[in-house]
């Protein structure tokens, strides 16, 4: 089973500023390539910053006479974004930075945690690589139902744990992933649950799989009994 990783998705042709572009230079950019947002970089291509729409619409709106009800709401620092000129003034920085071999769902984590809409994508030396958006997320739930129930059929059921062929049906609709069938053991039934929830464009997994040996009970009890007689337990008298 191969997982998509941020390299899978991202843009790798990215589109830069420098610390000196000008705030018309950007909006250029912006409009010929149209993106919504710019790393800018270094002489060695390390990301030091981005500047986004965002950006420069609030050095616009810090244009507003202090006495207009909306400036109230501004950056404290409204002053020194109107005044901004050129993108090192403008950026925000320091930049969050993702890696090529983080699997999609670590990026999407930190764009949750930081509310941030893309990152820029670095390699070991802190270079510039790509640029993944929330979309470029989003695209793997683009894959068709009959190949991810191809990968859960031949990929988990058959190559990786074995199953008889027959043992466990799967379904699959809309990203839906349905299982039904018999196991031979309970415990395999949450494995088998979490590999196909693993596995890229799945959006659920619903199981009513039944079990031929409830394996969890014993292993309780083996427990039981190795805290009973285990080498730290009292002797008897």
């Amino acid at each position: 089973m191969k997982h998509r990783t941020v390299q899978d998705v991202m843009t790798g042709d990215v589109v830069v500023a420098h610390r000196e572009t000008t705030f018309k230079e950007i909006v250029g950019l912006f409009h010929r390539n149209e993106i919504t947002a710019v790393p800018v970089v270094d002489d060695q291509d390390h990301p030091v910053g981005i500047v986004s729409e965002a950006d420069l619409i609030r050095k616009e709106a810090a244009l507003l006479d202090e006495g207009h009800p909306i400036a109230r709401w501004l950056h404290p620092h409204g002053q020194y974004r109107a005044e901004a000129e050129i993108a090192e003034e403008m950026m925000t920085s320091p930049v969050v930075t993702a890696r090529a071999d983080w699997p999609l769902v670590e990026a999407a984590g930190v764009m949750h945690h930081k509310k941030l809409k893309r990152l820029p994508v670095i390699d070991g030396e802190g270079r510039l690589t790509g640029i993944v958006s929330r979309s470029d997320l989003l695209r793997p739930f683009l894959r068709d139902d009959a190949s991810i129930r191809e990968e859960i059929t031949h990929d988990v059921l058959l190559d990786t744990l074995w199953l008889p062929a027959d043992a466990v049906h799967a379904t699959v609709d809309d990203g839906v992933v349905s299982l039904t069938g018999t196991v031979e053991r309970k415990s395999l039934i949450p494995v088998i649950e979490g590999m196909c929830y693993s596995l890229d464009g799945v959006v659920a997994v619903r199981q009513t799989l039944g079990y031929e040996f409830d394996d969890t009970h014993v292993d309780a009890a083996q427990s039981a009994v190795r805290g009973t007689i285990g080498p730290h337990s009292a002797p008897h008298h």
